[in-house]
Protein backbone atom coordinates (compact mmCIF):
# COMPACT_ATOMS: atom_id res chain seq x y z
CA UNK A 1 0.00 0.00 0.00
CA UNK A 2 0.90 2.94 -0.73
CA UNK A 3 1.98 5.36 2.16
CA UNK A 4 2.01 7.90 4.79
CA UNK A 5 5.23 8.82 3.44
CA UNK A 6 6.25 6.87 0.42
CA UNK A 7 7.56 3.78 0.89
CA UNK A 8 11.25 4.59 0.33
CA UNK A 9 14.32 2.90 2.38
CA UNK A 10 12.48 -0.05 4.07
CA UNK A 11 13.59 0.75 8.11
CA UNK A 12 15.94 -2.10 9.15
CA UNK A 13 15.45 -3.77 12.36
CA UNK A 14 17.15 -2.24 14.49
CA UNK A 15 16.35 1.53 13.12
CA UNK A 16 12.92 0.47 13.36
CA UNK A 17 11.70 2.45 15.59
CA UNK A 18 13.10 5.68 14.03
CA UNK A 19 10.50 4.74 10.82
CA UNK A 20 6.78 5.90 10.74
CA UNK A 21 6.01 2.70 9.66
CA UNK A 22 2.65 3.05 7.87
CA UNK A 23 0.60 0.52 6.53
CA UNK A 24 7.90 -12.76 -3.85
CA UNK A 25 5.93 -15.68 -5.08
CA UNK A 26 6.38 -14.16 -8.31
CA UNK A 27 9.74 -13.08 -9.21
CA UNK A 28 8.42 -12.43 -13.27
CA UNK A 29 10.92 -14.07 -15.82
CA UNK A 30 13.31 -12.03 -17.72
CA UNK A 31 14.18 -12.74 -21.24
CA UNK A 32 17.06 -11.08 -23.64
CA UNK A 33 20.69 -11.26 -22.82
CA UNK A 34 23.55 -9.26 -21.94
CA UNK A 35 22.43 -6.31 -20.85
CA UNK A 36 23.51 -6.26 -16.93
CA UNK A 37 25.72 -8.70 -15.24
CA UNK A 38 24.53 -9.72 -11.88
CA UNK A 39 27.32 -9.62 -8.90
CA UNK A 40 29.72 -7.62 -11.45
CA UNK A 41 30.86 -10.68 -13.08
CA UNK A 42 27.58 -12.72 -14.52
CA UNK A 43 25.55 -11.50 -17.23
CA UNK A 44 22.01 -11.10 -15.79
CA UNK A 45 18.56 -12.26 -17.40
CA UNK A 46 17.08 -9.65 -19.55
CA UNK A 47 18.44 -7.31 -20.97
CA UNK A 48 15.58 -5.28 -23.44
CA UNK A 49 17.01 -6.05 -27.07
CA UNK A 50 16.10 -2.72 -28.59
CA UNK A 51 17.68 -0.86 -25.73
CA UNK A 52 19.73 1.81 -26.97
CA UNK A 53 22.42 4.18 -25.25
CA UNK A 54 23.35 6.53 -24.17
CA UNK A 55 20.83 7.23 -22.22
CA UNK A 56 20.00 10.87 -20.26
CA UNK A 57 17.78 11.15 -17.33
CA UNK A 58 16.61 14.17 -15.68
CA UNK A 59 16.76 14.19 -11.79
CA UNK A 60 15.96 17.38 -9.11
CA UNK A 61 20.05 17.96 -9.11
CA UNK A 62 20.82 17.99 -12.68
CA UNK A 63 21.22 15.37 -15.40
CA UNK A 64 21.70 11.83 -15.51
CA UNK A 65 24.00 10.50 -18.57
CA UNK A 66 24.01 6.62 -18.69
CA UNK A 67 27.08 6.01 -21.53
CA UNK A 68 26.64 2.73 -22.09
CA UNK A 69 24.71 -0.60 -20.59
CA UNK A 70 25.68 -0.75 -17.08
CA UNK A 71 27.21 -4.24 -15.74
CA UNK A 72 27.53 -3.68 -12.29
CA UNK A 73 24.90 -1.85 -10.20
CA UNK A 74 25.31 -0.68 -6.68
CA UNK A 75 21.97 0.60 -4.99
CA UNK A 76 21.64 2.63 -2.06
CA UNK A 77 18.21 1.86 -0.01
CA UNK A 78 16.75 -1.71 0.50
CA UNK A 79 13.88 -0.67 -2.39
CA UNK A 80 16.60 -0.01 -4.72
CA UNK A 81 17.71 -3.40 -4.35
CA UNK A 82 14.59 -5.45 -4.47
CA UNK A 83 14.54 -2.84 -8.40
CA UNK A 84 17.44 -4.59 -9.32
CA UNK A 85 16.83 -8.24 -7.81
CA UNK A 86 13.12 -7.86 -9.70
CA UNK A 87 15.05 -7.44 -12.83
CA UNK A 88 17.44 -9.86 -12.39
CA UNK A 89 20.40 -8.05 -11.37
CA UNK A 90 22.18 -9.10 -8.26
CA UNK A 91 23.78 -5.85 -7.53
CA UNK A 92 27.30 -5.78 -6.34
CA UNK A 93 26.82 -3.86 -3.47
CA UNK A 94 23.85 -2.65 -0.96
CA UNK A 95 22.56 -1.29 2.12
CA UNK A 96 22.62 -3.51 5.26
CA UNK A 97 18.55 -3.22 5.31
CA UNK A 98 18.08 -6.30 7.78
CA UNK A 99 21.04 -4.66 10.59
CA UNK A 100 22.76 -8.75 10.10
CA UNK A 101 19.29 -10.18 10.62
CA UNK A 102 17.80 -12.60 8.62
CA UNK A 103 16.95 -11.60 4.58
CA UNK A 104 12.80 -11.22 3.92
CA UNK A 105 11.39 -14.26 2.57
CA UNK A 106 10.86 -12.57 -0.85
CA UNK A 107 13.90 -11.42 -0.79
CA UNK A 108 15.44 -15.07 -0.85
CA UNK A 109 13.17 -16.37 -2.95
CA UNK A 110 14.69 -13.83 -5.56
CA UNK A 111 18.16 -14.62 -4.52
CA UNK A 112 17.74 -18.43 -4.46
CA UNK A 113 16.15 -18.31 -8.56
CA UNK A 114 18.74 -15.90 -9.39
CA UNK A 115 21.78 -18.56 -7.96
CA UNK A 116 23.00 -16.15 -5.63
CA UNK A 117 24.59 -16.40 -2.69
CA UNK A 118 24.70 -13.41 0.33
CA UNK A 119 24.60 -9.71 -0.54
CA UNK A 120 27.52 -7.81 -0.41
CA UNK A 121 26.47 -5.27 1.74
CA UNK A 122 27.74 -2.12 3.64
CA UNK A 123 27.07 -0.75 6.93
CA UNK A 124 24.50 2.48 6.70
CA UNK A 125 23.64 2.46 10.35
CA UNK A 126 25.65 6.28 10.18
CA UNK A 127 23.79 6.91 6.13
CA UNK A 128 25.21 5.57 3.26
CA UNK A 129 28.70 4.32 3.04
CA UNK A 130 30.16 6.67 0.21
CA UNK A 131 33.93 4.74 0.15
CA UNK A 132 32.55 1.29 0.06
CA UNK A 133 30.17 2.03 -3.01
CA UNK A 134 33.12 3.42 -5.01
CA UNK A 135 35.25 0.50 -4.10
CA UNK A 136 32.78 -1.77 -5.99
CA UNK A 137 33.57 0.72 -9.25
CA UNK A 138 29.89 0.38 -10.37
CA UNK A 139 28.74 1.50 -13.68
CA UNK A 140 25.46 3.13 -12.24
CA UNK A 141 24.10 3.85 -8.67
CA UNK A 142 20.29 3.09 -7.96
CA UNK A 143 18.81 5.36 -5.49
CA UNK A 144 14.90 5.72 -6.29
CA UNK A 145 13.85 4.48 -2.85
CA UNK A 146 15.91 7.26 -0.91
CA UNK A 147 14.99 10.20 1.58
CA UNK A 148 18.88 11.12 1.96
CA UNK A 149 19.26 12.04 -1.76
CA UNK A 150 19.68 15.44 -1.24
CA UNK A 151 22.93 14.94 1.25
CA UNK A 152 23.98 11.77 -1.17
CA UNK A 153 23.62 13.17 -4.86
CA UNK A 154 27.20 15.13 -4.22
CA UNK A 155 29.07 12.38 -3.28
CA UNK A 156 27.69 9.66 -5.25
CA UNK A 157 27.74 10.86 -9.04
CA UNK A 158 31.62 10.92 -9.07
CA UNK A 159 31.73 7.55 -8.56
CA UNK A 160 28.79 6.22 -11.09
CA UNK A 161 25.69 7.56 -12.69
CA UNK A 162 22.75 8.56 -10.08
CA UNK A 163 19.64 7.28 -11.35
CA UNK A 164 17.07 9.08 -8.56
CA UNK A 165 13.75 10.82 -9.24
CA UNK A 166 13.03 14.02 -11.21
CA UNK A 167 11.91 16.25 -8.07
CA UNK A 168 12.45 16.21 -4.43
CA UNK A 169 8.78 15.82 -3.84
CA UNK A 170 8.97 12.32 -5.67
CA UNK A 171 10.65 10.72 -2.89
CA UNK A 172 7.25 10.70 -0.98
CA UNK A 173 4.78 10.36 -3.88
CA UNK A 174 6.46 8.13 -6.91
CA UNK A 175 4.58 4.53 -6.95
CA UNK A 176 7.08 2.12 -6.90
CA UNK A 177 5.66 1.08 -10.48
CA UNK A 178 7.28 4.50 -11.65
CA UNK A 179 10.50 3.88 -9.53
CA UNK A 180 10.91 0.40 -11.81
CA UNK A 181 10.30 2.11 -14.95
CA UNK A 182 13.00 4.94 -14.18
CA UNK A 183 15.73 2.80 -13.20
CA UNK A 184 14.82 0.43 -15.62
CA UNK A 185 14.79 2.06 -18.72
CA UNK A 186 18.56 3.89 -17.14
CA UNK A 187 19.52 0.00 -17.03
CA UNK A 188 18.06 -0.87 -20.75
CA UNK A 189 15.53 -2.79 -19.56
CA UNK A 190 11.93 -1.43 -19.91
CA UNK A 191 10.73 -4.44 -21.52
CA UNK A 192 11.39 -6.19 -18.59
CA UNK A 193 10.30 -4.09 -16.12
CA UNK A 194 7.43 -4.15 -17.96
CA UNK A 195 6.87 -7.74 -17.73
CA UNK A 196 7.78 -7.33 -13.81
CA UNK A 197 4.48 -4.89 -13.23
CA UNK A 198 2.23 -7.13 -15.56
CA UNK A 199 3.06 -10.42 -13.84
CA UNK A 200 2.26 -8.08 -10.31
CA UNK A 201 -0.41 -7.11 -11.43
CA UNK A 202 -1.87 -10.77 -12.26
CA UNK A 203 -0.84 -11.66 -8.76
CA UNK A 204 -3.54 -9.47 -7.51
CA UNK A 205 -6.14 -9.69 -10.05
CA UNK A 206 -6.08 -13.58 -9.28
CA UNK A 207 -6.04 -13.09 -5.76
CA UNK A 208 -9.30 -10.94 -6.12
CA UNK A 209 -10.73 -13.01 -8.10
CA UNK A 210 -10.78 -16.01 -5.76
CA UNK A 211 -12.42 -13.76 -3.38
CA UNK A 212 -15.27 -11.85 -4.62
CA UNK A 213 -16.72 -12.12 -0.63
CA UNK A 214 -13.74 -9.15 -0.47
CA UNK A 215 -15.68 -6.80 -3.21
CA UNK A 216 -17.20 -3.83 -2.02
CA UNK A 217 -16.35 -5.11 2.03
CA UNK A 218 -15.14 -1.74 3.72
CA UNK A 219 -11.91 -2.00 5.79
CA UNK A 220 -9.92 0.12 8.41
CA UNK A 221 -6.33 -0.30 8.87
CA UNK A 222 -4.56 1.05 11.86
CA UNK A 223 -1.36 1.39 13.07
CA UNK A 224 0.03 1.49 16.56
CA UNK A 225 2.98 3.71 16.70
CA UNK A 226 4.59 4.82 20.13
CA UNK A 227 2.98 8.44 20.46
CA UNK A 228 -0.60 7.41 19.06
CA UNK A 229 -3.25 4.83 17.24
CA UNK A 230 -2.86 5.74 13.14
CA UNK A 231 -5.78 5.72 11.73
CA UNK A 232 -3.98 4.85 8.03
CA UNK A 233 -6.62 4.09 5.38
CA UNK A 234 -7.78 7.86 5.34
CA UNK A 235 -9.61 8.93 2.61
CA UNK A 236 -6.36 10.38 0.25
CA UNK A 237 -4.65 6.78 0.96
CA UNK A 238 -3.52 5.68 -1.86
CA UNK A 239 -5.95 2.50 -2.42
CA UNK A 240 -3.16 0.17 -2.31
CA UNK A 241 -3.43 -3.50 -2.42
CA UNK A 242 -6.34 -3.72 0.12
CA UNK A 243 -8.76 -1.99 -2.39
CA UNK A 244 -6.82 -3.69 -5.33
CA UNK A 245 -8.50 -6.61 -3.66
CA UNK A 246 -11.66 -5.39 -3.40
CA UNK A 247 -12.48 -3.68 -0.29
CA UNK A 248 -13.03 -0.24 0.02
CA UNK A 249 -12.45 2.42 3.00
CA UNK A 250 -15.32 3.51 5.81
CA UNK A 251 -16.91 6.67 5.71
CA UNK A 252 -15.00 7.73 8.67
CA UNK A 253 -12.27 7.86 6.41
CA UNK A 254 -13.20 10.99 5.16
CA UNK A 255 -12.07 12.35 8.88
CA UNK A 256 -8.88 12.00 8.44
CA UNK A 257 -5.77 12.66 6.10
CA UNK A 258 -1.83 12.41 6.64
CA UNK A 259 -1.31 14.60 8.86
CA UNK A 260 -4.37 14.58 11.38
CA UNK A 261 -4.66 10.71 12.22
CA UNK A 262 -4.48 10.24 15.23
CA UNK A 263 -7.21 7.54 16.90
CA UNK A 264 -8.00 8.41 20.87
CA UNK A 265 -8.67 5.88 23.46
CA UNK A 266 -11.62 7.79 23.36
CA UNK A 267 -12.77 7.20 19.96
CA UNK A 268 -12.12 3.75 19.06
CA UNK A 269 -15.32 3.17 17.42
CA UNK A 270 -13.66 5.38 14.44
CA UNK A 271 -11.90 1.88 14.12
CA UNK A 272 -15.46 0.30 13.26
CA UNK A 273 -15.71 -1.14 9.59
CA UNK A 274 -16.38 -4.67 7.75
CA UNK A 275 -13.13 -5.89 8.52
CA UNK A 276 -10.11 -4.37 11.00
CA UNK A 277 -6.58 -4.61 10.18
CA UNK A 278 -4.35 -4.13 12.94
CA UNK A 279 -0.60 -3.60 13.12
CA UNK A 280 2.05 -3.45 16.02
CA UNK A 281 5.20 -2.76 14.05
CA UNK A 282 6.97 -0.98 17.03
CA UNK A 283 6.41 -3.91 19.43
CA UNK A 284 7.11 -3.30 23.41
CA UNK A 285 7.42 0.60 22.12
CA UNK A 286 4.10 0.77 20.82
CA UNK A 287 1.63 2.86 22.67
CA UNK A 288 -0.03 -0.51 23.81
CA UNK A 289 0.29 -3.82 23.09
CA UNK A 290 -2.44 -6.21 21.43
CA UNK A 291 -2.95 -7.28 24.51
CA UNK A 292 -3.96 -3.96 25.63
CA UNK A 293 -6.12 -2.98 23.04
CA UNK A 294 -8.02 -6.28 22.70
CA UNK A 295 -9.10 -6.01 26.52
CA UNK A 296 -10.07 -2.11 26.14
CA UNK A 297 -13.88 -2.75 27.01
CA UNK A 298 -14.76 0.23 24.31
CA UNK A 299 -12.64 -2.20 21.59
CA UNK A 300 -14.27 -5.30 22.77
CA UNK A 301 -17.62 -3.30 21.82
CA UNK A 302 -17.36 -2.80 18.13
CA UNK A 303 -19.48 -4.94 16.34
CA UNK A 304 -16.03 -5.59 13.98
CA UNK A 305 -14.33 -6.97 16.87
CA UNK A 306 -17.28 -8.95 18.26
CA UNK A 307 -17.74 -10.70 14.74
CA UNK A 308 -14.64 -11.66 14.82
CA UNK A 309 -14.05 -9.34 11.87
CA UNK A 310 -10.91 -8.27 13.12
CA UNK A 311 -6.75 -9.24 12.43
CA UNK A 312 -3.63 -8.52 13.33
CA UNK A 313 -0.92 -8.05 10.01
CA UNK A 314 2.60 -9.67 11.58
CA UNK A 315 5.46 -7.69 11.86
CA UNK A 316 7.63 -10.42 12.73
CA UNK A 317 7.78 -11.80 8.87
CA UNK A 318 8.25 -8.20 7.41
CA UNK A 319 4.64 -8.10 6.15
CA UNK A 320 3.45 -5.09 7.85
CA UNK A 321 6.73 -2.97 6.96
CA UNK A 322 6.35 -4.36 2.79
CA UNK A 323 2.86 -3.59 3.28
CA UNK A 324 3.80 -0.23 4.30
CA UNK A 325 6.56 -0.49 2.18
CA UNK A 326 5.64 -1.85 -1.83
CA UNK A 327 8.24 -2.44 -4.13
CA UNK A 328 8.91 -4.74 -7.36
CA UNK A 329 9.72 -7.53 -5.37
CA UNK A 330 7.67 -7.63 -2.26
CA UNK A 331 4.38 -7.08 -4.04
CA UNK A 332 3.37 -10.20 -5.00
CA UNK A 333 4.54 -11.76 -1.44
CA UNK A 334 2.25 -9.16 0.18
CA UNK A 335 -0.73 -10.09 -2.10
CA UNK A 336 0.27 -13.97 -0.93
CA UNK A 337 0.71 -13.67 2.25
CA UNK A 338 -2.09 -10.94 2.90
CA UNK A 339 -4.80 -12.76 1.20
CA UNK A 340 -5.73 -15.40 3.82
CA UNK A 341 -5.31 -13.27 6.10
CA UNK A 342 -8.32 -11.36 5.21
CA UNK A 343 -10.07 -14.26 4.50
CA UNK A 344 -10.32 -15.13 7.59
CA UNK A 345 -11.41 -12.03 8.66
CA UNK A 346 -14.12 -11.62 6.51
CA UNK A 347 -14.96 -15.03 7.58
CA UNK A 348 -14.95 -14.52 10.95
CA UNK A 349 -12.46 -16.69 11.94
Amino acid sequence: MNRPARPLARPSAARTLLAAVACGALLAGCGGKDEARTGGDKPAAGASADAVFPVSLANAWGTTRVEKKPLKVATVSDGDTDIALALGIVPVITPDAEDGGPVPEYKQRALTKLGAGKLKQYDDTDGTDYEAIAAEAPDVILGMNTWSMDTDYAKLAPIAPVVTFTDKAQADTLTWQERLKTAAKALGMSAEAQKVITANEKATADAAAAHPEFKGKSYTYAVVHPEQITFMSYADQDPGVFEQLGFRKTDKAKNYKADKNAVSLENLDELEADVLLMTYPFGDNGLLSAKELESNKLFQSLQVVKGKHYTVIPSENTLSSAVAYPDALSAPWVVEKLTPLLAEAVAGK
